[in-house]
């Protein structure tokens, strides 16, 4: 499986592309970050996250690309950018037909290090340990797009099962009941 992570921002979106299956030594493909400058106005800014997203997806060819869920900060304007740049980063993928999975931060720091409440350190210092690199990715933008990725590898299975399970069930449910 091959995946596309994407840590949303606006000034900087993480991308990272990571391949294997769970249980399996994974493998790194390519890391980076699209930056955009803080002073440019939106809809430009936008337009560059899509190019540099269009462009990983050109060169790596994902069977899915997993985003970072966006929730609720102090700041406002964060979120806002976040969230214009999570929504380009999705209409990417679907304008190819690419499955999109959405992953909370807690999520992801529990997939890679064992706690939904690891620091960013923790992230990079487990994602370097995963991918058998020689120095954790910078910035942590990075590092964390690969930490989604991994994410995604491990629960993409289980997510699965779950999903055939849920529908196997509905199809069997009476009509004009759920259970």
């Amino acid at each position: 499986m091959r995946v596309l992570g994407v840590d949303p921002g606006l000034t900087r979106c993480g991308v990272g592309v990571v391949e294997g299956v769970a249980g399996r030594p994974l493998t790194m493909l390519g890391v980076g970050v699209v930056r955009t400058p803080a002073d440019a106005e939106l809809g430009h800014r936008l337009v560059a996250v899509e190019q540099g997203i269009e462009q990983w997806l050109d060169e790596y060819r994902p069977e899915f690309v997993a985003v970072e869920r966006v929730f609720s900060q102090h700041n406002v304007r964060t979120v806002m950018g976040t969230a214009q740049a999570s929504a380009v980063a999705m209409l990417c993928a679907a304008r190819r037909g690419i499955p999109v999975a959405l992953h909370t931060p807690s999520e992801v720091k529990a997939a890679v290090t064992g706690s939904g409440r690891a620091d960013k350190a923790q992230v990079g210092a487990m994602v370097t340990r995963l991918l058998r690199l020689s120095a954790p990715p910078k910035p942590a933008d990075a590092a964390d797009a690969l930490a989604l990725a991994i994410c995604h590898i491990w629960r993409a299975p289980a997510q699965n099962r779950l999903q055939q399970a849920v529908a196997l069930h509905t199809a069997k449910a009476p009509k004009g009941r759920t259970a």
